[in-house]
């Protein structure tokens, strides 16, 4: 009975997704190296595990030289994180403090150049947003002086005609010529006048009429 079809997809248990991956990668090597002989093939195979971890396989010098200096690429990264340094002499490990050091200096400076660039930036956001402030302000005054010199056409010119209305209608009234001067009024003592008193004699004396 033939073995049923893979679904291929990840594997969820991790012990068998090792075992699978060792038997798979020692196949695909097996096979570049058979291909290389029997076909006269120029084969290069590059596997990196889920640890990152390599393993490779080269038919020709050009690749074992690529092959060693990727090994060397990822030794040298190992220990510019601070790993793998056991066997690594005081002058190895002075020189691995120049190169850090140069790489702080060229990232400290890449730094200050962004941080420089947005400050720039920034302030030349401000000024712009200043100019436009000061354009507001100008147009804002100009509206002022606009209503103002409204203000004075019509609110002049009805306070002329309205005085010129009054002063023809109330001219013999001794109103005077403002029509929103208060009136003021004051009392005054009663005159006294002489009245002839009529008088009718009748038999018991006098009665005033």
């Amino acid at each position: 009975m033939g073995r049923g079809k893979i679904v291929i997809r990840r594997i969820d248990n991790s012990t068998s997704r090792q075992v699978t991956f060792s038997k798979r990668r020692n196949g695909l090597l097996k096979k570049a190296k058979e291909l290389a002989i029997l076909c006269d093939a120029e084969v290069g195979v590059m596997i990196f595990s889920s640890t990152s971890k390599l393993y490779d396989y080269a038919s020709t010098r050009e690749a074992v030289m690529l092959r060693q200096q990727l090994q060397n690429l990822q030794e040298n990264h190992r220990q510019m994180m601070g790993e793998e340094l056991s066997g690594l002499s005081i002058k190895d490990l002075q020189n691995l403090e120049n190169q850090l050091e140069m790489s702080l200096r060229g990232v400290r400076m890449k730094k200050d150049q962004i941080l420089m660039d947005e400050i720039e930036e920034l302030n030349r956001k401000g000024n712009q947003i200043h100019q436009e402030n000061l354009e507001l302000y100008k147009k804002v005054n100009l509206i002022r002086q606009e209503n103002k010199e409204l203000y004075k056409k019509v609110y002049g010119t009805r306070d002329a005609n309205g005085a010129n209305r009054t002063s023809l209608l109330f001219d013999g009234l001794g109103i005077g010529e403002d029509p929103h001067e208060p009136v003021h009024l004051q009392l005054s003592q009663p005159q006294q006048q002489n009245y002839e008193t009529p008088t009718r004699a009748t038999k018991s004396g006098y009665i005033i009429l």
